[in-house]
């Protein structure tokens, strides 16, 4: 199935595909978003994100807990966290947004928030992208730009109006002006490494579902 996903998100678009502005949330939407991360509901799935994620780089991942794909190409290291219907599109979309806010909290700026549609046969595919690069300053040490984990990349991805996929990945700048990269692992812990939910944590999940 990713073989094929990933085929179908590589063919040749139309002007309708091209990518275009995304939406910023309305403030109901905002105050929304910020009471689900006040009340911690995040913690029901970062946690166990994690712990799928060095199960399937281990070799150890199966049928059990969350769905996660390793992406390793071009220079780009990653990864896909992939849909589960426990979780409910509201509670997904939260995620995504959040994880956008930790990557912005590690000293980067939201480059690009774009969105794209694309349609294939039965198939339609919304993607929503943010490109986060680096805050330009120096490394006292070596007065070389620091670049932390270089270019971070966060996608959202529905597929027939359904919640498939979160993508992480990093793309690390190899020029000598810039400090060497943290390891995507490390970018990983910093944001995902987070304590199970507990029983009350738990009971919100079905409060945001559906947002």
């Amino acid at each position: 199935m990713l073989q094929f996903l990933q085929q179908l998100f590589q063919r040749r678009t139309d002007a309708a595909a091209q990518w275009q502005p995304a939406h910023e949330p309305t403030p109901a939407q905002a105050q929304r978003h910020q009471a689900w991360v006040t009340e911690r509901v995040y913690r029901n799935w970062l946690g166990p994100y994690f712990k799928a994620y060095h199960l399937r780089k281990g070799g150890a991942g199966g049928r059990r807990g969350f769905r996660v794909e390793l992406l390793q190409e071009d220079g780009r290291q990653g990864a896909l966290f992939f849909y589960d219907q426990t979780i409910g599109p509201g509670n997904f979309e939260h995620l995504y947004q959040l994880l956008g806010e930790r990557v912005a909290a590690l000293g980067y700026h939201r480059a690009a928030h774009d969105c794209r549609e694309r349609r294939h046969q039965q198939l339609h595919e919304h993607t929503v992208k943010q490109l986060f690069k680096p805050n330009p300053t120096d490394c006292v040490e070596s007065g070389r730009c620091d670049q932390r984990y270089g270019f971070v990349t966060l996608d959202l991805v529905d597929v027939n109006d359904r919640p498939l996929f979160i993508r992480l990945s990093t793309n690390p700048v190899h020029e000598t002006h810039f400090t060497p990269p943290h390891s995507f692992e490390a970018l990983l812990k910093t944001v995902f490494d987070e304590p199970l939910a507990d029983a009350a944590i738990e009971e919100k999940i079905i409060e945001y579902y559906t947002n």
